[in-house]
């Protein structure tokens, strides 16, 4: 089941806005791809979108079309495939826009797949940049948000599951590196808050779903941000 992301609150601090969408379904794909009008204003940003919808839909169409002849040479029945990815703001700073990126994706299996990815555009380069890559390295991430963030998820697992997962062998606390990292604002001024999310099967079974986890910019956090990057955050 296709699951829409709550995006931690983060974009609360960014008022709604028309989107861009194309969407259409055949006998053999439903398909649709979403981009918001903070994204379509900048023309570099806007034209990587368009390419990126171009090949995900070249990539999909192709993936039902093989799997559709196929399933009528095994006299198996087909199942429609779905492909869908949604850009959303998470905020947008002075020289920032941050975007949460959302795909869905089905085919023809037992259940569909979901995926979250950050897309943080720097307009001052007119460039996309990791968000990882704003910090020293993955062990200082790890270093500073590691800790809380295995004490978040274990008492957020207990929520959900019931009971205490305990050790859990098969999905243990994953590392900072595995998490997707949504950089966020309260004030739109500057990045003041990030959010940490674990995708599917990266924390837990598929009916867990994703985890998501929103932590202030404290100094601490402020240290471990390169210097070329200290001027886009702000600490609490």
């Amino acid at each position: 089941m296709r699951r829409v992301m709550g995006l931690i609150l983060l974009a609360l601090a960014v008022p709604a806005a028309a989107q861009t969408k194309v969407a259409e379904k055949t006998a053999a794909l439903d398909f649709s791809y979403a981009y918001p009008a903070a994204a379509a204003r900048i023309a570099p940003l806007r034209r990587w979108l368009e390419a990126d919808r171009a090949r995900l839909r070249t990539r999909a169409a192709g993936l039902a079309a093989e799997d559709r002849r196929d399933t009528a040479k095994s006299k198996f029945p087909f199942h429609r495939h779905d492909a869908t990815r949604e850009w959303k703001v998470v905020t947008e700073t002075p020289r920032l826009l941050s975007l949460s990126g959302e795909s869905y994706s089905f085919t023809g299996g037992a259940h569909g797949n979901t995926v979250l990815e950050p897309l943080v555009w720097d307009k001052a380069t007119a460039r996309r940049v990791d968000p990882r890559a704003m910090f020293e390295s993955p062990a200082a991430m790890q270093r500073v948000l590691g800790a809380g963030w295995c004490a978040w998820l274990k008492g957020e697992r207990r929520r959900r599951l019931g009971n205490d997962p305990g050790a859990d062998d098969i999905f243990p606390c994953p590392p900072v590196s595995d998490l997707t990292v949504l950089p966020g604002s309260t004030h739109r001024r500057a990045i003041d808050r990030i959010g940490l999310v674990a995708g599917q099967y990266v924390a837990g079974s598929y009916a867990e779903g994703m985890y998501e986890m929103t932590v202030p910019v404290t100094p601490a956090v402020l240290a471990i941000v390169r210097p070329e990057w200290r001027g886009v955050f702000a600490a609490e």
